[in-house]
């Protein structure tokens, strides 16, 4: 059964996807991961792929940018593919210097100011959380491969280009606790709430607000290499 966003059979993706936002790191991560991947969709150019890894089958596809994109994507794979987990990969903005760059973060609350949540369920929480047992399982995996993680909440932001000081990153760690920021946990998280799913979030700061450090493009690509280890290593253990 397709959507009108995903032209894949059900049985074309497996019960754990690993996310990142973009699509061509989608492909990446097929071509380079996994054995045997097949494409299974290419709506929109929303890349997604099916193959093995280590003998276990996983998918990945991309999300898109922002609550809605994510919302659309991950909703779909839950609600009508019978996906079990999601795991997004994806690049973080680092609003504290305690949290420097090519750190791998694994989310443990997403706070936000969007209203996706409301407008989707009813649900006024602007703080929305991973499953609890995946992030349990992630956290034992990366002392089991040496991939060391950063445990803190995320402000999940509907706001890339913010006009004059409105951003406030200060604000965000001193009352939220939260020590990066991305644009797509918020959505993913409430979706696997609502839809008595899993979710979790890996994240590599590739950019910082403190320093005005950005990583480039080779230093993202090794550094996400160890971002993604995880999430397999993780994904052939559910």
């Amino acid at each position: 059964m397709s959507t009108a966003h995903n032209n894949a059979n059900k049985e074309d993706i497996a019960k754990v996807v690993l996310m990142p936002g973009d699509p061509l790191r989608a492909k990446l991560i097929a071509e380079n991961f996994l054995k045997n991947a097949v494409l299974f969709n290419d709506v929109r150019g929303m890349l997604g792929y099916t193959g093995t890894y280590k003998g276990k089958r996983v998918s990945v596809m991309g999300s898109g940018m922002g609550m809605a994109s994510v919302g659309i994507y991950s909703y779909e794979l839950f609600k009508f593919y019978d996906v079990d987990a999601i795991i997004r990969v994806g690049s973080t903005g680092s609003y504290s210097e305690k949290l420097p760059m090519k750190s791998v973060v694994l989310v443990k609350g997403s706070y936000s100011e969007s209203t996706y949540a409301l407008a989707q369920s009813g649900d006024t929480d602007r703080m929305q959380y991973p499953d609890e047992d995946l992030n349990k399982l992630i956290e034992s995996v990366s002392q089991e491969v040496s991939i060391p993680v950063v445990k803190t909440n995320t402000h999940s932001s509907d706001v890339f280009y913010y006009e004059g000081d409105l951003e406030q990153p200060e604000k965000m760690v001193e009352e939220q606790d939260a020590l990066c920021v991305e644009m797509e946990s918020f959505a993913l998280f409430h979706n696997a709430k609502v839809l008595n799913k899993k979710a979790a979030c890996l994240l590599t700061v590739s950019d910082s607000l403190c320093t005005n450090e950005h990583l480039s493009t080779e230093e993202r690509q090794t550094s996400f290499n160890e971002m993604i280890t995880l999430a397999l290593e993780s994904a052939i253990r559910l």
